[in-house]
């Protein structure tokens, strides 16, 4: 393949594959807090918060990890405040110790950290302020989860960036056909630690999920009610690290598109295929890097938030890494995303919750009927819906309608939370 588009391929793969301890959105909030803090070099007295709407409806619902059941934007700054640990970004709350819980909601009870939403109409915004006696610091995060824009301390400005962070799909330069051709050709040597971090990662939270009562237990119900079939364990494996991810579980995950949920949903259902079917481990490795590129090309156009539920990327991705394990090549693969796609790219976000793992389900279904619908002979064609006729006209349409149809139905979600 052309070295180009086989360097575009790894650079995204090291961009989204990282790391992170908990629901993405409360963890950039108390990122943004710690930083704060440690710019200030004081616990702050009071701070003052703005955050994007998209940032509210995804704080509200989940709870923060390493904080003994909290949640919203106050909590997660508050757990940044006093036990945050800038310096490990998306893992700021990882070594926040149980003694500390007490302090955090103390903390939280008793400081002033008003919150408002922000008005500059970036759909990823954070802006937080601190203040100790006479001093004041500053954080602004826009974009993406670790994107600070801006950094000041009292009368002095640290961190200047005019780059909103958001990427700009028109410049995306991945394609199905180039995403196949990389998982088949490239060796994985610059991406295997990263690819083999997902796995120990992910099927650790997922292992947890099942193992323990987390919110409220699709992952086990789905077991209970419908069997261990591979295809339904594919489902509820995946499901049960939501489940344990959003109700405070402090395992890590290894995100994809800057989504834990995303990263579980585009990996784990593929790892469950790949051990039902015995594949060389070579094998999963490159049907995993396929699954998350082909996520992260769907989310191109979406953006990092909007009313379009992402696990409905991860979930096509998810099986078109499947169907690369069953030897499927671009036009099987092609096929199954259009398929997974035409079936449930109407279900919206409404914020991080343990419905979250309900919906993480229902994708890796619909990816799977995708999958299924078309190894049986059967798909759908240009003008059925969306669907157009080619994978990236179908692709682009989804980005137009989860970024420019979707819009007013984002603010009526983000409404109807917060009132």
């Amino acid at each position: 393949m052309e070295e180009t588009l086989r360097r575009a391929c790894i650079e995204r793969l090291k961009e989204e594959l990282v790391p992170a301890m908990g629901c993405t959105e409360p963890i950039a909030v108390a990122y943004a807090a710690a930083l704060a803090k440690k710019t200030l070099g004081k616990l702050p007295e009071r701070a003052e918060i703005e955050v994007s709407g998209n940032i509210l409806k995804n704080v509200k619902s989940v709870i923060v990890p390493h904080t003994g059941g909290l949640r919203g934007v106050e909590s997660a700054a508050a757990a940044g405040f006093v036990a945050g640990d800038a310096d490990r970004e998306l893992e700021v709350l990882a070594s926040v110790r149980e003694e500390e819980y007490p302090r955090i909601a103390e903390y939280r009870s008793r400081t002033p950290l008003p919150v408002r939403e922000a008005a500059a109409g970036c759909v990823f915004d954070i802006g937080i302020r601190a203040f100790y006696g006479s001093h004041t610091a500053f954080v602004r995060i826009t974009g993406h989860h670790t994107n600070v824009v801006r950094l000041e301390k009292d009368e002095n400005v640290l961190i200047n960036r005019t780059e909103s962070g958001e990427a700009d799909p028109a410049s995306d330069p991945l394609t199905v056909r180039a995403i196949v051709e990389f998982a088949k050709e490239d060796d994985l040597s610059e991406v295997k630690e990263a690819l083999e971090r997902q796995i120990e990662y992910n099927t650790a939270i997922c292992d947890e999920g099942l193992r323990n009562d987390w919110g409220a237990r699709v992952g086990k119900t789905l077991l209970n009610a419908f069997g261990d079939d591979i295809h339904n364990r594919a489902k509820a494996w995946a499901a049960a690290g939501s489940d344990a991810r959003m109700n405070g579980c402090p395992l890590p995950v290894v995100v994809v598109s800057g989504s834990g949920n995303q990263g579980i949903t585009a990996s784990v259902p593929v790892i469950a295929y790949a051990r039902h079917l015995n594949v060389p481990h070579e094998q999963l490795l490159r049907a995993l890097a396929l699954s998350d590129l082909v996520t992260i090309h769907l989310k191109s156009g979406i953006g990092r938030l909007s009313a379009y539920c992402g696990a409905v990327s991860a979930g096509a991705g998810a099986a078109a890494g499947i169907c690369f394990l069953y030897g499927g090549g671009v036009d099987e693969i092609s096929h199954t995303i259009v398929n997974a796609i035409a079936i449930d790219s109407g279900m919206v976000c409404d914020g991080a919750k343990s419905s979250c793992a309900a919906k993480i389900a229902c994708a890796v279904e619909s990816g799977l009927i995708g999958f299924e619908l078309y190894r049986a002979g059967g798909q759908f064609y240009g003008g059925d819906g969306i669907v157009s006729k080619g994978v990236e006209n179908t692709i682009r349409n989804v980005g137009e309608l989860a970024s420019r149809g979707m819009r007013e139905t984002d603010e009526e979600i983000i409404r109807l939370m917060l009132k």
